[in-house]
Formats: structure tokens, C-alpha cells, sequence
């Protein structure tokens, strides 16, 4: 097989001193499978760390792999089939080799909430929490639309989400790999972190009194988005300070959940811009 390799013992420099203090999960996200590893190679605009293929993976767009690795630089590890199985976290469709892509805005939300106030109230508008949401194509729609309206981070807790993989890169157009992903166990520890932080914290309901339209909330603020079809768990509507829906008519009761997502993350937006409108009258 063409193509420098080493031992799965050898360990690659780390992408940076706060990313080597993390667990890899909050750090990289891993793609699977020979099309999505060779997609991400192409792609000048992501760092990949590393590639992990199997000591017997042979033919199919291998070889094209590892001489466009070693062309940039990329190491390459050698590690058993069932090594990289579990590492893809999926035991179908690795196709023998992964790559751990660096998420430069992935972080432990933990440390998101260490930083200065003044620092995250410049990273965005508010934060959105996944309590539940376990469909990969909703949390891909959910990312992208996130990015794209600037919100501060998405909560993606690790029980009850889908991990960040290619079904959900592909939902998001490739946006997952720069989304601003706040990385916690479950949803509630996330909520009371956040609470713990001084956000007000705010769930969707259809059957909530006020309007998400008006609404006034502060700047740290935080929307909890429920799972697809039992909506906000039992646990994470503990640390809920209020309720909204968003306003429906033509009969229709409810929104897909990353549909949700996209009105309140553009509210978000109007808000930001409506806030800056003010300010600039005001001089």
C-alpha cells in the first residue's frame, strides 16, 4: 500500500495547548468512510490532525488518500480494523479509515462559560440547547442555520444527540465543522451551568402564553429546543425560568424542530439589528 504510515502509539503534535487539555471529542470531529475522508483532505479551509486507517484496508480511493495526507502533511496512523471502528464510533461504514478534523469553534461548555462576560456577549446572540433533538438531519439544519444568524454557540449535549458525523455534516453543508458547538454531558447539567452563569433560560412551547415575538429577555439568554416528538424533557424543564411560542396560524400546531430553530435564531437577528438601529439614532 503507497503511503507513509505509523503506528496507532505514535502521537501527532496537538492542534493547540488548549486542545490538548481537552477530550478529543471536544476538539475534533471525526469523519468516516473513503468519499468523506477524501472530501475533507480536498478541502484547504479545514486542518485535519490526523488519519487512523485499518492495517487491512486495500484499494478504493486509498492510495489517493494517503499521497494527498502525506501531501499535506497530515499524519497517518496505523491501527487494527476494530480499532477504527470504535474510534468511528460506527461499525458499518468506516470503510477502514477515519480523519480527525479540527473544530476550531468546538468547545467543552465548561470552558465557554469561563471566559470574560465581555468576551461572549461578543461571540453572538444567545445560546441554543439540544435537550433530546436525536435526528442527525435536524441537528445538521440546526448548526448551519445557527451559524448563519451568528448565535453565540449550540448546547450539544452527549447523551441523547447524535454525534457530529457525516449524516449530520451533510444536513449542515459542511458548516458543522466551523459551528460554534458547546460540548456538555446532558442537557440539564448544561442548563445548570448556564443558569449557574446568569443566563435567563427560556423554553419553546406551543402552549406557552407569551409570544417569542415580544418577549423582552437580556442579552445572556438561552432557548431550549425538545426532542422531535416528546419535546422538552422532564430534567432540562427544571432549570427553565420561562416560556414562549412562536405564534401560528392556517391551523398549523407546530413547527419540525429545526424550523423552530431557524425562526428563533432570526428573531435573534432582528432583535441584534433592531438594538443597533436604536444605538445609531441615538449619536
Amino acid at each position: 500500500m503507497n503511503g507513509s504510515r505509523s503506528s496507532a502509539r505514535t502521537h501527532s503534535a496537538p492542534a493547540s495547548d488548549s486542545a490538548a487539555a481537552r477530550s478529543p471529542k471536544d476538539t475534533f470531529i471525526t469523519v468516516y468512510g473513503r468519499m468523506p475522508v477524501l472530501e475533507v483532505l480536498q478541502d484547504d479551509g479545514l486542518r485535519v490532525d490526523k488519519l487512523v486507517v485499518a492495517d487491512n484496508a486495500r484499494g478504493d480511493n486509498l492510495d489517493r488518500i494517503l499521497r494527498l495526507a502525506s501531501r499535506r502533511g497530515v499524519p497517518i496512523r496505523e491501527a487494527s480494523a476494530h480499532r477504527v471502528k470504535v474510534l468511528a464510533g460506527n461499525g458499518k461504514h468506516d470503510q477502514g479509515i477515519i480523519a480527525d478534523v479540527v473544530a476550531p469553534r468546538m468547545a467543552p461548555l465548561a470552558e465557554f462559560l469561563e471566559r470574560p462576560a465581555r468576551e461572549r456577549a461578543g461571540q453572538g446572540r444567545g445560546i441554543l440547547v439540544l435537550d433530546g433533538v436525536n435526528n442527525p438531519s435536524n441537528v445538521g439544519m440546526i448548526l448551519r442555520t445557527a451559524t448563519a444568524a451568528g448565535v453565540t454557540g449550540v448546547v450539544l449535549p452527549r447523551v441523547g444527540s447524535p454525534s457530529v458525523d457525516p449524516l449530520v455534516i451533510k444536513a449542515s453543508a459542511g458548516v458543522a465543522f466551523h459551528a460554534p458547538i458547546l460540548r456538555c454531558r446532558t442537557a440539564a447539567e448544561g442548563l445548570e451551568a448556564l443558569s449557574d452563569a446568569g443566563y435567563r433560560i427560556y423554553g419553546l412551547s406551543g402552549e406557552a402564553e407569551e409570544s417569542l415575538y415580544t418577549e423582552r429577555h437580556p442579552d445572556d439568554v438561552a432557548f431550549v429546543l425538545g426532542n422531535e416528538t416528546e419535546g422538552i424533557s422532564e430534567a432540562a424543564s427544571r432549570w427553565i425560568d420561562g416560556w414562549v411560542r412562536i405564534p401560528m396560524s392556517g391551523g398549523v400546531e407546530s413547527l419540525n424542530v429545526s424550523s423552530a430553530a431557524a425562526v428563533l435564531c432570526f428573531d435573534l437577528v432582528r432583535r441584534a439589528e433592531e438594538g443597533d438601529s436604536r444605538r445609531a439614532r441615538r449619536r
